[in-house]
């Protein structure tokens, strides 16, 4: 009977043994395939980013960043290389929301200066837009940093803003001492024109570049023209930025300016320091040819 309890005894502890190592192996099998699991590249994968930009100069933003899109703007201008085979989705002031929603993008991208008018539309058709604000090179900049985070490509981002900020500190060396001279900026579309305050993009960069917008102190970007009292602060010089429709709007100009005599007063027309701006440097909205646009502006505040 002894011998017989003993070897039940060791039948059981062999059966507990035997157990315990299969409890192990199927643990150790079961961490292992969710080690793989873990490790696999479907599992670290970050998820698809589809990135939609409806204006040119975003687009151009992302083309220096490097990040590549499903959906760009419908554009008379030449958009990036990179860009050449993606969808265009229409016109940056009206994009055709069934076109951008068939995309599902991650990100649309859109301008503050179209927010007004824009985000109503997006949220009809159920959809939320990003509205980057580039009333400023400062804002391009901090835009810049943000777009290098969202996507990874601080580096890229990086190098555009030392370029800016270079740019900002030679002018400001090259200027200091110096009178700066007054500026009237008329921002010209097809019809009709109006006065671009600092508070524009094209206001900091006459800022930048050294001289004084006549329109100080407003909260908006544009003011409605009012010729008499253009006159009476009688600007050193006179920029017209045309949009839209650049020749026509220029047109429009020089037949305002010869048909109302008021304009033949002032100082600016009299000493022949009235200058037409190119609308393909000189943006609405801030863009990455800010330094080309600064170096163009000091040849016309400081001849």
């Amino acid at each position: 009977m002894n011998k017989k309890k003993w070897y039940g005894f060791l039948l059981l502890l062999v059966f507990i043994l035997l157990a315990g190592c299969s409890n192990v192996g199927s643990a150790a099998t079961k961490n292992q395939t969710q080690s793989e699991a873990s490790s696999s590249p479907e599992a670290t994968a970050a998820p698809e980013q589809r990135v939609i930009s409806t204006t040119v100069a975003i687009t151009q933003m992302l083309d220096a960043l490097e990040v590549e899109l499903v959906g760009v703007p419908t554009s008379s201008k030449e958009l990036p290389a990179r860009y050449e085979d993606v969808t265009r989705v229409g016109n940056p002031m009206s994009p055709d929301m069934e076109l951008v929603k068939s995309l599902k993008p991650t990100e649309v991208l859109s301008v503050t200066t179209l927010e007004y008018d824009l985000k109503p539309v997006f949220e009809a058709a159920g959809m939320q837009a990003n509205f980057l604000n580039l009333t400023s090179v400062e804002s391009l900049n901090q835009e810049l940093k943000k777009l290098g985070e969202t996507y990874g490509k601080q580096a890229q981002a990086q190098v555009i803003i030392d370029r800016f900020d270079a740019k900002v500190a030679e002018i400001k060396e090259a200027t200091e001492g110096k009178e700066k001279p007054t500026v009237l900026i008329l921002l010209g579309v097809p019809g009709s024109y109006l006065v671009a305050t600092e508070k524009s993009y094209i206001g900091d960069l006459v800022r930048l570049a050294g001289g004084v917008n006549i329109a100080q102190g407003e909260d908006v970007e544009y003011l409605a023209s009012n010729t008499e009292y253009l006159h009476n602060s009688n600007p050193d010089v006179i920029l017209r930025a045309a949009h839209g429709m650049p020749e026509e709007v220029v047109k429009m100009f020089d037949k305002e300016f010869q048909k109302n005599d008021i304009w033949k007063h002032f100082k600016a027309v009299q000493n022949d320091r009235v200058y037409d701006l190119e609308e393909a440097l000189f943006g609405t909205t801030g863009n990455l040819f800010a330094v080309d646009t600064i170096d163009a502006l000091m040849g016309m505040l400081y001849p």
